[in-house]
């Protein structure tokens, strides 16, 4: 920026408001002309500064002239208002897949969309706990590759990575470069995931987002295979535990009353449910069937009861019995 040019008054002179101004906080046209000055090396009068505002006016800026003390002009309404602001904030701060350093940068870049006084209101509102941050800086630049493949209609391949008891990363097994056609990206649990159709095994897969190194985007267009099996990402979110892959079945489910919340939390609200007497329900559910389903199961308790199918049943019992012999 080249300061003291006299031509370049009415974009100062903006910056000023948008940074310094919000409706407690109005400057006066003599701090308009002190901070002109100091800050930019450009000499204005009253009659100019009021020019210069009616001019901002014109273009579409929200001023309001406030009478009352604190008196002056003020920037009245921004593209976010503060409210909104905060939410984001908050959304960065709680979100684990967001390493330490980008959130720190996301929200500075967050409080420029609000005056420095309000920017002050932005940071610490919210407390996270037993919340680990990802170390993984390329998670970001992934998404962005991600999406413009399926924009662009690209394969893209990437080497797979997994935590040892080092507590290192390895790429798994051995090194080797996925070859997917990506299909749809999903937030679930606080992690993304990229749904995509895996060329070698010829399958949907979901893999997580942090933890994809070296990702590529190739000339290749996604396979018609890949298209044909596209698939109902909210569907596929509310039948799936934790991201891990299982037959999906139909499976009958009666609970207590007070539970039927849980239930319709997990799986949506147009599932099959009915009463089956004044304390308990009835419902069905479709579900990759997994240790995960099972240990959600089990952690509700005796309260909410598979019915069937048997053979789900059976490994439920399973699943149980093995628990209890480790113990």
């Amino acid at each position: 920026m080249r300061y003291g040019e006299p031509g370049l008054k009415t974009f100062y002179l903006l910056e000023i408001l948008l940074q310094m101004t919000d409706e407690e906080h109005p400057l006066k046209s003599v701090d308009m002309i002190r901070i002109l000055e100091d800050t930019y090396q450009i000499r204005l009068n009253r009659t100019t500064v009021y020019a210069q505002i009616h001019k901002l006016m014109d273009a579409g800026v929200d001023i309001v002239r406030r009478d009352e003390e604190p008196s002056g002009y003020y920037v009245a309404s921004r593209r976010f208002e503060l409210a909104e602001l905060k939410l984001l904030v908050d959304a960065v701060q709680s979100s684990k897949f967001i390493t330490v350093k980008k959130s720190q940068q996301l929200i500075r870049k967050l409080e420029t969309l609000c005056s420095r006084d309000q920017a002050r209101q932005l940071s610490g509102q919210v407390t996270v706990l037993n919340r680990s941050k990802t170390p993984n800086e390329t998670i970001y630049y992934n998404v962005d590759m991600i999406h413009s493949a399926i924009f662009g209609n690209h394969q893209i391949t990437y080497q797979y990575a997994e935590w040892t008891m080092e507590k290192t990363v390895n790429l798994r097994h051995g090194g080797i470069f996925y070859n997917v056609s990506p299909l749809h990206l999903l937030w679930d649990d606080e992690n993304y995931y990229l749904i995509g159709y895996d060329e070698r095994s010829g399958s949907v897969r979901h893999y997580r987002v942090d933890k994809m190194r070296n990702m590529a985007i190739q000339e290749d267009a996604r396979s018609q295979e890949a298209l044909a099996q596209a698939v109902d990402v909210a569907a596929f979110s509310r039948k799936t535990f934790g991201m891990y892959s299982g037959e999906d079945v139909q499976v009958h489910l009666q609970g207590r009353k007070h539970l039927a919340g849980v239930v319709l939390d997990r799986f949506g609200t147009d599932i099959w449910m009915r009463p089956l007497n004044k304390d308990e329900f009835s419902a069905q559910v479709t579900v990759t069937v997994s240790r995960q389903f099972f240990g959600w199961l089990t952690a509700i308790g005796k309260e909410l009861k598979l019915v069937g199918p048997e053979q789900v049943k059976e490994q439920y019992r399973q699943y149980l019995e093995e628990i209890l012999r480790s113990m």
